[in-house]
């Protein structure tokens, strides 16, 4: 399980990788909120755990961000007590609210349970003859190792990362960038989606995988072996 911890202060990031670490969980650590946004993009996380005092924004909208976005389960661990600011992290959509100091034996317990209601099997996405695993960042059609780019991954992350429902242009092209930072026009965003089903798909012209909903955008169905 990925964990990305996104916390700047050093001492409390050096105990919990150390903690969350001995539980077996691998642990990634961004200090800001753009290094956190970045990371969530590029990469599949099980759980965000998000401190609410970052240097360059507020967390709670951080929250927002990946709850509007992604199905990630969001732990807020932060000093502000405040029943407002409690109410105000829970109405965002974190799934738990941890006031420091903390015992880890309770946030590991409190990890866990927010798993559990997360549970899926993304380990595995199977689609016709291309295996997808996330996780990994590997794909495998018809048993040959299939190579995407940083952007191409991003974009398919972000079509995984909502399978079974319709992810409109708008969105995607808001949160594909490239490897420079900027963001991705229209233009690009169609070529981008060409390249990946002609990497995945046996017809590109009858797409099965990645799904072209009309004047809205794109979709891979939640369904494996199909």
């Amino acid at each position: 399980m990925r964990i990305l911890i996104v916390e700047d202060n050093d001492t409390i990031v050096e105990g919990l990788k150390f903690s969350l670490e001995q539980e077996n969980f691998k642990v990634t650590i961004s200090k800001t909120i753009n290094e956190a946004k970045i990371e969530i993009l590029n990469n599949l996380y099980n759980l965000v755990i998000l401190d609410i005092m970052l240097p360059d924004g507020d967390g709670v909208e951080l929250c927002r961000y990946i709850k509007e976005n992604f199905d990630i389960p969001v732990i807020f661990l932060t000093a502000k007590d405040a029943e407002i600011d409690i109410i105000k992290g829970l109405n965002v959509g974190a799934d738990d609210y941890i006031v420091k100091p903390f015992r880890i034996g309770e946030l590991v317990a409190r990890i866990n349970n927010a798993l559990r209601k997360y549970k899926k099997d993304t380990n595995v996405i199977k689609i016709h003859n291309v295996v997808i695993n996330p996780e990994k960042m590997s794909i495998l059609k018809n048993d040959c190792e299939v190579a995407l780019t940083t952007l191409e991954w991003r974009i398919l992350n972000t079509l995984l990362n909502s399978m079974g429902t319709t992810v409109t242009r708008d969105k995607l092209l808001k949160l594909a960038c490239d490897t420079r930072g900027n963001f991705i026009n229209d233009n690009s965003l169609t070529v981008y989606i060409k390249r990946i089903r002609e990497k995945l798909e046996d017809n590109v012209n009858n797409p099965k995988i990645i799904k072209t909903i009309k004047g809205i955008g794109y979709r891979i169905d939640n369904a494996n072996n199909k």
